[in-house]
């Protein structure tokens, strides 16, 4: 079995070794305290070995052991320890490789040093109180500053006796275990009331950002003592690929998604804290991370599917990793499209509560009965969708999308439903507010809301055939828009069997009667009404407007030139053809060829050129009916029956 040998007197030097337990690996570990070795996991292919080494011993156990490879994941700050692995592998032809921690980006503020002793000379020519967690092994550097200073270092015997020798009070150092969050670092500031913090720069393992941020909250200068100029090496990353490919190793990291709820910790699930509290990296929303992240643990801000893939992928070092979903991770998440994405990977779901089941717990109502709309990122007409449900549940998006809602639903003539907004659900700052689409149309609310709107008259009629009257009419006296009645608009929408999601054109659309029965019957799709009459375009924009039918598009042309650029088509009604009845059927199929037509024709010479072109196009299924209606008529006390104009009904479709 291939041995390798790890100095791993740090985080990163820890986490390593707990990566490579998992191979077909014989693993060494050196430490050198018996702190360090308690830190350490233990393995059944692990040996460990404790105490300091100089180089000669450390030449003695690489000849005696054979290491395919020696792995530097000692301190930055440690180069002498360095300096004796390097020459040690360099004299017994033993590959060396280090492991370097990644530098951060300094700002401005920071009095930066070389080492121990300048920031000592600096902070001399100062007053006020100082911090210092630099450690034990240099506090001497600080001994004539002791009556200022609180030094804090590991609860270790050898830690205090530096901080003694060094000159320190008990009273002035502080012997605790970190990872020290912000708010810990914060705390011990304003109990020394501290002017200075002197740290040296550890990066995240280190807890660098922690710091500098409790100084910078609490005004304290923050005196950095530089790290010593990296030699080369590779990243935590970097060095897993050259293990990878060199001894053959399969990394397969554990992916847990999860849904977070509504974003507290105290409406997260039990196994979701366990598993967020377990993972090496979190990934996620910028307000996700703050929400879940602990002090020192890695985080990674994503919201792309892609992006969070392709993190994990580039970063085996992070064998359990967490992805914080908001919400459940089963209720409009964008997990759906993540597992796929996760192959090579052991991926988990753990669900959340959803925003639906938090609203409706605070309004005290059940959901078992409530549709649920998406406006998120969608193009949907919620007007359409509420007039069908008496209760809807709608997610929006955006800036003050949910004031926006209102005013459409308002503009869509329910201006009267009901409406229950939940503003920042789980969050200190959460609110509730009831009131009518109208009266809050004009208010401005966050971007984390959702809503429960109601409709107490929602009881729609799901067959087709509107009555005529509910449509605006009108156009010039001596030339009237045209507009399909309700009997033959049943027979010509029962031929069509349009679906939920159907991509309707409503060609010669008139008034738009059959137009917006599409809209309604195919309320997932879309539907193109394509007419060339300016006054029927206004009629047509009226008859939208009063049906709030946000899925239908108005455009205004001839067929087929107007009708080149428009999706291609599921079904389409063609209704009037200015004579281009041909070449409309023509770039129909060229669109789709197998697109669902039906036309009617009232003229001889419209049925003999419709009869032509189902010869000439070859439909396989081909359908004429001959529609005669009669409608009752008062004349005086009696009913008398009006006959309308006889109508043909072609359906054509190929297979």
């Amino acid at each position: 079995m291939t041995k390798l040998c790890v100095f791993a007197g740090t985080t990163e030097g820890r986490k390593l070794l707990e990566l490579l337990s998992g191979q077909p690996l014989e693993l060494w570990a050196c430490v050198a305290t018996d702190y360090g070795e308690s830190l350490l996991t233990p393995a059944e292919t692990l040996h460990i070995h404790g105490g300091r080494m100089d180089q000669g011993e450390m030449e003695a156990l690489f000849r005696r052991e054979g290491f395919a490879c020696v792995i530097d994941a000692t301190h930055p700050y440690a180069q002498a320890v360095t300096e004796n692995i390097a020459a040690a592998c360099a004299a017994t032809k033993t590959e060396y490789l280090r492991l370097l921690r990644p530098e951060k980006q300094h700002t401005d503020g920071m009095v930066l040093v070389s080492n121990a002793e300048e920031a000592a000379a600096y902070l001399s020519g100062t007053e006020g109180n100082i911090l210092l967690t630099t450690g034990s092994k240099e506090l001497s550097r600080f001994s004539a500053l002791s009556s200022r200073a609180y030094a804090r270092v590991l609860p270790m015997e050898a830690s205090l006796q530096s901080c003694r020798e060094a000159g320190f009070e008990p009273s002035h150092i502080i012997a605790m275990q970190g990872p020290f969050s912000t708010e810990m670092n914060l705390a011990l500031l304003n109990m020394c009331h501290a002017r200075y913090l002197v740290t040296k720069e550890g990066g995240s393992s280190g807890g660098f950002e922690e710091k500098a941020e409790a100084a910078r909250q609490a005004g304290v200068t923050l005196v950095l003592i530089g790290r010593p100029k990296q030699e080369d090496g590779l990243d935590f990353s970097a060095l897993i690929k050259r293990l990878s490919r060199q001894f053959g190793l399969n990394f397969r990291p554990q992916v847990t998604v999860l849904g977070i709820g509504p974003g507290s910790r105290e409406a997260m699930t039990g196994e979701v804290c366990a598993a967020l509290e377990q993972a090496d990296c979190v990934i996620g929303a910028k307000r996700m991370l703050a929400a879940v992240l602990r002090p020192g643990q890695a985080g990674f801000e994503a919201i792309l599917p892609e992006k969070i893939a392709g993190f994990i992928q580039e970063n085996p070092q992070y064998r359990r990793v967490a992805v914080a979903m908001s919400g459940d991770t089963g209720f409009f998440s964008g997990t759906k499209k993540l597992l796929p994405l996760l192959k090579g990977c052991e991926t988990k779901v753990l669900p959340g509560l959803s925003s639906l089941s938090c609203l409706c717990a605070r309004l005290g109502e059940s959901y078992e009965d409530v549709h649920i709309l998406s406006l998120h990122g969608r193009e949907q007409d919620p007007a359409a969708e509420l007039r069908r449900h008496r209760r809807t549940f709608v997610l929006v998006g955006g800036e003050n999308g949910m004031g926006r809602l209102c005013a459409q639903l308002t503009e869509s003539g329910l201006g009267q439903l009901k409406v229950s907004v939940g503003e920042q659900l789980g969050y200190p700052d959460e609110s509730i507010t009831v009131g009518t689409a109208q009266s809050l149309s004009h208010r401005d609310f966050h971007s984390l809301s959702v809503a429960l709107v109601e409709n107490t008259q929602a009881n729609p009629v799901v067959t087709h055939g509107l009555p005529d009257e509910l449509f605006q009419r009108g156009g010039e006296a001596h030339k009237p828009v045209p507009m399909t009645k309700r009997e033959l608009r049943s027979v010509a929408l029962s031929q069509l069997q349009l679906t939920q999601d159907a991509v309707c054109w409503d060609i010669g659309a008139g008034t738009g009667s059959v137009s917006i029965e599409m809209a309604l019957q195919a309320s997932a799709g879309q539907v193109w009404a394509i007419e060339k009459r300016t006054d029927a375009m206004e009629l047509l924009t009226e008859n939208r407007r009063r049906f709030g039918l946000a899925n239908l598009h108005l455009v205004e042309g001839s067929a087929p030139e107007a009708c080149r650029e428009l999706p291609a088509p599921t079904h389409a009604f063609i209704g009037g053809s200015s004579g281009n009845l041909r070449e409309i059927i023509a770039l129909l199929l060229e669109k789709n060829p197998a697109v669902r037509i039906v036309a009617t024709a009232v003229t001889l010479e419209s049925i003999g050129e419709l009869n032509a072109c189902c010869k000439e196009f070859a439909f396989e299924e081909r359908e004429t009916l001959s529609l005669t209606a009669a409608r009752s008529r008062k004349a005086g006390p009696y009913h008398l029956m009006l006959g309308q104009n006889p109508v043909y009904v072609f359906t054509m479709q190929k297979k």
